[in-house]
């Protein structure tokens, strides 16, 4: 077997590091590396993205522009992790499960983006009930989530526990991006996009104290309309959307057994998958209702949905290595 070479442009942050180590060990594909000296040499970096099938792209947002300026061989498939290109024209967005015809156009694309963490919950939940008419594209959304502080790369993790340590009795959750001036955060454009809306949702994002794992919840007054869903309505049309998909796991209506104690979502308990959980709570009598999506934000908000992409660009069967 012919093996596909890969670059991982920026593999010693914690993303490139996460797919490094899932592709590593497989034996149909070589893994072509930069020396350590070179990293930040952009001739090198463009030579090799350009000898390779595919390079996957773990930088900052100026570094991946950059380094897409370089791509000269209309050979080359490239795969970005970063914000950059995820509303960029001629890109196609890297969520194989957002809807009908996705994973043919990844599948034929020389550019794709992967999806970030927050965005990939929140569309799961709300992209089904827009497609299906349930919600309109009008209706007010707001989002409230929590991720694990290695959402933030290499320098937040060492901020974090450099603060953390310090501080005896610290608190365990810190919102993040809500003076005014913040409001506008980098993933609201791929957010409005990609679900549907007509305008972008309010976004609320927390970091948790622990190192990995996300709940991303999405609130929704249905009382603000006309003719509001009932909660297992709701359930049944998500459920209904992603049928099939392997990576995408509903969670049974009004059911408390993957709950911790019956009680309380554990934002780690897909930790090491690429698995985004859906879970749908309501109040038929007040006609309110609650999504949840939960998963690892360095899998299927991550390196795992990188992984999953370049399978399918390269025509690999989707799940290998995952």
């Amino acid at each position: 077997m012919t093996k596909r070479k890969i670059f991982i442009d920026g593999e010693s942050g914690t993303t490139g590091l996460q797919i490094y180590s899932r592709l590593n060990q497989r034996d149909d594909i070589e893994l072509v590396n930069i020396e350590a000296s070179r990293r930040r040499d952009s001739a090198e970096r463009a030579k090799l993205i350009n000898a390779v099938d595919v390079a996957i792209l773990c930088l900052p947002d100026d570094a991946a522009r950059e380094a897409v300026s370089n791509v000269r061989s209309d050979k080359v498939k490239i795969l970005d992790a970063s914000t950059a290109h995820r509303t960029a024209e001629g890109w196609v967005y890297g969520f194989p499960e957002l809807s009908s015809g996705q994973r043919e156009k990844i599948a034929s694309a020389q550019f794709v983006s992967v999806p970030g963490c927050y965005p990939t919950g929140f569309l799961a939940c709300i992209r089904p009930l827009i497609d299906k008419g349930l919600l309109p594209s009008h209706f007010p959304i707001t989002i409230n989530a929590v991720s694990g502080y290695s959402g933030g790369g290499k320098n937040l993790i060492k901020d974090y526990h450099a603060f953390h340590d310090q501080q005896a009795g610290a608190p365990s959750l810190y919102p993040y991006g809500i003076y005014s001036t913040q409001f506008g955060h980098k993933h609201l454009k791929e957010m409005r996009k990609y679900s549907g809306l007509a305008s972008p949702p309010l976004f609320v994002p927390a970091v948790g104290d622990f190192e990995q794992g996300m709940l991303v919840q999405v609130p929704l007054p249905l009382w603000t309309l006309d003719h509001p869903p009932s909660g297992e309505v709701i359930h049944q049309a998500i459920a209904d959307y992603y049928q099939g998909e392997k990576f995408v796991q509903i969670a049974p209506f009004e059911d408390s057994t993957l709950l911790r104690d019956g009680k309380f979502l554990d934002p780690m308990a897909m930790n090491g998958t690429n698995i985004v959980q859906i879970f749908v709570f309501a109040n038929d009598t007040t006609h309110e209702a609650l999504l949840v999506a939960r998963l690892d934000n360095l899998g299927k908000g991550a390196s795992g949905a990188a992984v999953q992409n370049l399978n399918i660009m390269l025509g690999f069967p989707e799940d290998l290595g995952l």
